[in-house]
């Protein structure tokens, strides 16, 4: 999209915002308001942009929206559908949307609910189901087409720990085992550390980050963190008289330390030789993406 604003009565939602997504696992993060959701539903050709031009790929959303919804799946935040329809049958229904024959349709919704694992429930009322198996439901929906790209807003809203990691692991697997590339929006920073490599950040309707996730949390920091067998105390007066600066570390043999020259470890070695300390791992720190996402908020 290129130069795409979308206002409201007295409301901007989206102001300029040009971006290519990426093919692989790419992030939309946003505080509240930030206009993700009015992107997505530009993307899927259900609202029309104030300005600007919208391509999906290769096709216009408002021009030829059929053709953009035949090769796009989308997984919604909220429940879609109707009483009691079982999982088989919300399958089936949308494959149909999709353009495919009923018996193809049922054929695509046993093996898309199959690849989520919903397997001897499939036939009960989805209204029925726990928080986890609506959303691998939803999930199953939105991929029985055969997407060639999958909008997933949400989609570990409400689910427990192990629910979650398996609809990370089902998210990640999307792009290696069925070709399908996928834009995950989400609150949750860890999930997007886990699964994606790419990061789109939206604030006030404005792209704040378009890039590779990893250059987003690895910034050019004087710090190491470090972990030691050995004298902590004894290390730690070592590393002071070769000049080095210690920062926050925890309370056990992970230490933060900054060493005089930047990007010069060897006086880190040095102590460690003068103090009989054994260094287990030795790594430039971090910085993790909820630092990174409050940084480009403010």
């Amino acid at each position: 999209m290129t130069n795409v604003a979308r206002r409201y009565e007295g409301v901007t939602a989206l102001d300029g915002v040009s971006l290519a997504i990426p093919p692989g696992r790419t992030a939309l993060l946003g505080p509240n308001g930030a206009g993700k959701s009015t992107l997505l539903k530009i993307l899927l050709g259900l609202v029309k942009p104030t300005e600007g031009r919208v391509e999906v790929l290769g096709h216009d959303p408002q021009r030829d929206p059929l053709a953009v919804r035949l090769r796009v799946g989308y997984m919604p935040e909220d429940d879609a559908h109707l009483p009691d329809m079982n999982a088989v049958e919300l399958c089936a229904y949308g494959a149909e949307l999709a353009g495919l024959p009923p018996a193809e349709a049922i054929e695509r919704a046993h093996a898309a609910l199959f690849y989520v694992g919903i397997d001897d429930k499939r036939y009960l009322p989805v209204e029925s189901y726990s928080t986890g198996l609506r959303q691998r439901a939803k999930l199953a929906a939105a991929i029985v087409h055969d997407p060639d790209l999958l909008f997933l807003d949400e989609p570990t809203n409400g689910l427990d720990p192990q629910a979650r990691e398996e609809m990370l692991s089902l998210v990640y697997d999307l792009k290696d085992r069925r070709g399908c590339d996928v834009v995950l929006s989400t609150h949750l920073l860890s999930d997007v550390e886990r699964v994606c490599s790419h990061v789109i950040v939206l604030g006030a309707g404005k792209v704040l980050a378009d890039a590779p996730l990893k250059s987003l949390i690895e910034h050019d920091d004087p710090a190491y963190e470090l972990r030691i067998k050995g004298d902590r105390a004894r290390f730690v007066e070592a590393l002071k008289a070769k000049g080095c600066a210690l920062q926050e570390g925890g309370p056990g043999p992970t230490l933060m330390v900054v060493p005089p020259a930047l990007g010069d470890p060897s006086a880190i070695w040095e102590a460690a030789v003068a103090s009989d300390t054994q260094v287990r791992s030795l790594v430039p720190r971090r910085h993790s993406l909820d630092e990174a996402f409050l940084k480009l908020l403010r």
